[in-house]
């Protein structure tokens, strides 16, 4: 399975002139440190800057598996993050990294305030873009995030549900082997080609996955460095929930109630004192499963933002 990789192994007024003005096709620009960063805007309306997961998942998954219904009242900004997708690579990435990519990408776009739509592990970036620029971040819609990457409680449930799909019962896993334990119930679920359910119950969407990430060859050097040299990154790993409380900018949080990608809980633990809450009976896909209700709720966010 090569889509959302890591789950798989163990997820104020814009500037309309502006925005009327943007090319629609796809382009790079270059970052400060020289990096070229792959990125398409497409649709009307306000600006929207999309942050995938992964970490290192590339833009066109979202894009053509539903993203794009987004285009009929967003202006869709799509970046493939550096080392990800058909951006190039580099030697930094640090989460400060990422998150001044997308600043210098709507510096280059010439835009004033945008939304941002982060989906799983783009959640911690998107977070951090809208703490250390809240004068540009007109609203955060938060999909199916993580803030707190393979924390404790997700992995706690992960398991749990393992078990349950594995027809075995749960017991008592001290804190330090949880990924163990975690990685050991993936193992069997994979053999028995039920892997797949942590993030849908319709395997129908992970072949629609992999045919469109098999047309769109990428490379994912961001996620290899933060997955196999986690002390190398520490900033992805740190609990970010409770930094939320002083982010005022409007936050919509979308969770699925059978995401255990991310776990079904999770977004429990978000404080931002500005936030609506649309909770989907789907998994962690819903932009595809669920889409119709997916972009009703961000529309409607957007609406009453306006």
């Amino acid at each position: 399975m090569k889509t959302i990789w890591i789950f798989s192994v163990f997820f104020i007024t814009f500037n309309t002139i502006s925005a009327q003005n943007i090319s629609t096709k796809e382009s790079f620009f270059e970052t400060s440190d020289h990096v070229k960063i792959k990125f398409k805007v497409s649709g009307k309306g306000e600006a929207c800057i999309y942050v995938p997961g992964g970490p290192g998942q590339g833009y066109s998954s979202f894009e053509l598996l539903g993203g794009n219904s987004l285009e009929k009242n967003l202006k869709m900004i799509y970046m493939d993050q550096r080392g990800s997708g058909e951006s190039g690579t580099s030697d930094n990435y640090h989460l400060d990294k990422m998150v001044q990519d997308i600043e210098e990408l709507r510096q280059h776009l010439k835009l004033d305030k945008v939304f941002l739509l982060a989906h799983s592990f783009g959640g911690i970036i998107a977070v951090n873009y809208a703490k250390k620029y809240p004068q540009h971040t007109k609203g955060l819609v938060l999909a199916n995030v993580t803030l707190h990457f393979l924390n404790d409680d997700s992995i706690k449930e992960q398991i749990e549900y393992g078990n349950k799909l594995l027809q075995q019962k749960s017991r008592i896993i001290p804190k330090d082997s949880l990924s163990k334990e975690l990685s050991k119930i993936s193992k069997s679920l994979r053999k028995k080609r039920i892997g797949y359910k942590f993030l849908t119950e319709d395997i129908e969407t992970i072949k629609q996955m992999d045919k469109i990430d098999s047309l769109h060859p990428r490379i994912i050097d961001f996620g290899m460095a933060v997955i196999s040299k986690p002390k190398d990154f520490p900033e992805y790993y740190t609990d970010y929930a409770p930094q939320t409380k002083i982010i005022k900018t409007p936050v919509l949080i979308i969770t699925g109630k059978h995401d255990k990608a991310v776990g079904t809980r999770h977004y429990k633990t978000f404080q931002f004192p500005n936030r609506k809450v649309v909770s989907i009976d789907g998994g962690h896909l819903l932009y595809y499963e669920k889409n119709r209700e997916f972009v009703g709720a961000v529309f409607d966010f957007v609406d009453t933002i306006n």
